[in-house]
């Protein structure tokens, strides 16, 4: 019997053993498990991080094209219907340099045309400078003229249009007004 119990005190003496490794296996595979995790957290948060830096500088390039209208919408008419709209353009408050040669084929300036009865992703204009440096790009402190022709679009008295003035970086200007009821030859379309 004293036989038997020696063997058994050995045997839980060796389960002590085994047990204090099992524990230390645990405890490591522990602090793997939490290592990959925070890893993986971390590396998270980084790339969200920079698809938020991405967002910010694509949403800050968008806004420094931008144009912004001064002054007042023209139109010159013959007296039935508008032959022209002049208003004239600036760059806005620290925006880049806008191309604004009506005759480029890439980096330039689209204008649509639109009313009630037609519409026109691509109208012909022009360009005059009142305060430039003498090249085709829109810079702070300039300021350009754009004239349209609306000729064949027979636009008269008391209609609604809308032209959206689109640069190659930053926002659409947006200009909708309404003809008013009498056309004289010069009218300030508030």
């Amino acid at each position: 019997m004293s036989r038997l119990l020696r063997l058994i005190k050995r045997a839980s003496r060796e389960e002590e053993g085994i047990t204090g490794l099992e524990t230390a296996i645990i405890l490591i595979a522990f602090v793997v498990v939490a290592t990959v995790f925070a890893f993986v957290v971390l590396s998270t948060g980084l790339f969200s991080s920079e698809r938020g830096k991405e967002a910010v500088y694509s949403g800050l390039q968008k806004t420094r094209g931008t144009l912004e209208l001064r002054g007042s919408v023209i139109a010159e008419t013959d007296g039935t219907t508008v032959s022209t709209i002049v208003f004239d353009v600036a760059n806005a408050a620290g925006g880049e340099p806008v191309n604004l040669d009506p005759l480029a084929t890439s980096n330039k300036v689209v204008i649509a045309y639109r009313d009630d009865t037609q519409s026109d992703q691509n109208v012909t204009w022009t360009r005059d400078w009142l305060v430039g440096d003498g090249d085709n790009l829109l810079e702070a402190g300039e300021l350009a003229e754009i004239s349209i022709d609306l000729a064949t679009y027979n636009l008269g008295a008391n209609q609604a249009f809308t032209m959206e003035v689109k640069p190659s970086l930053g926002g659409t200007m947006v200009i909708a007004r309404t003809t008013p009821a009498g056309l004289d030859t010069v009218v300030d379309l508030h």
